[in-house]
């Protein structure tokens, strides 16, 4: 059974997913991983989801504010062994209503070029290529996403 829990960044399921992004990030990000790390400090999140199947923490996800209207989506995570079962879409869907219900207007993110399945996952969610934002604007790996809720 797959369940969702919103919660903050002091929860430890979520904290124990950000180690095993991480690690995975710090191989594909090869040494562009300093780089990115900067910015995904989990701390301050106080919008987080956790995804359990069977009571098994799975996968992860968290928005944040970016600018007036704007949500950042941020940490969205699932654990290989547990892909392709609908649980990202499931995080990314509650944490796209969660956004609304703090009455933002968008979301948007950022992804590597070195992660095709999640260019494709979010295309196939609503979300359309934007240009590079914020600390994102000069990076050649980076892959800038919006939508509209």
């Amino acid at each position: 059974m797959k369940t969702l829990k919103r919660t903050n960044s002091e929860d430890t399921d979520f904290r124990f997913l950000v180690t095993l992004l991480d690690e995975q990030l710090r191989i594909s990000d090869n040494d562009e991983h300093n780089f990115y790390s900067q910015y995904n400090r989990i701390d301050l999140l106080r919008h987080i989801v956790v995804a359990y199947y069977n009571n098994v923490p799975v996968g992860c996800g968290a928005i944040k504010f970016y600018a007036e209207g704007a949500a950042e989506v941020k940490r969205l995570y699932v654990r290989d062994d547990y892909r392709r079962k609908g649980i990202a879409r499931m995080i990314l869907t509650e944490l796209e209503r969660w956004a609304e219900e703090l009455n933002f207007n968008s979301c948007i993110l950022e992804t590597g070029k070195k992660q095709p399945e999640a260019i494709v996952f979010y295309h196939k969610k609503g979300y359309r290529a934007i240009p590079n934002y914020g600390q994102y604007a000069n990076a050649e790996n980076s892959i800038c996403m919006k939508k509209h809720l």
